[in-house]
């Protein structure tokens, strides 16, 4: 069975409650538990940190072993050196995922650290970004 997992970095456990004008009301949890009985041929898991360095060892843990990575980095797309190197640095293709449309917000936003290095991006189709990341790596099995 494939294995893949979602790795989420900071604020994404606030869904439901944080600017849901931009992200909506469904947490991630109650999104994650409708993926999950989508995919019931694969294995998929789902890693959250608010935390740099815990982002990049999950990265480095699953990255020779899995099939794909999920990545929504969140703020750290913009900001971490650290994380795009590790995406770098791994066997497992990375899609980087971005709930909302990264380039209709500040400027900041525009430049992500993961992108160069990643299978490819999707952003801007809210939770269903998610799915279409998923899709992308069962359509070529």
């Amino acid at each position: 069975m494939k294995k893949f997992i979602i790795i989420n970095g900071p604020n994404i456990n606030l869904l439901g409650k944080r600017e849901t004008s931009i992200y909506g009301t469904e947490t991630f949890s109650d999104f994650y538990d409708t993926l999950v009985n989508k995919f019931q041929n694969i294995t998929l898991e789902h890693y959250q940190s608010n935390i740099e360095g815990e982002l990049i060892d999950k990265i480095q843990e699953v990255g020779y072993s899995y099939d794909g990575i999920i990545l929504n980095a969140a703020a750290y797309t913009h900001t971490s050196v650290g994380i795009g190197d590790a995406v770098k640095a791994i066997e497992t293709p990375v899609v980087e995922v971005h709930i909302s449309n990264t380039f209709s917000r500040e400027a900041f936003r525009h430049q992500s650290y993961i992108s160069p290095n990643a299978k490819g991006v999707i952003l801007g189709f809210g939770l269903q970004s998610y799915v279409l990341a998923l899709q992308s790596f069962l359509d070529e099995i």
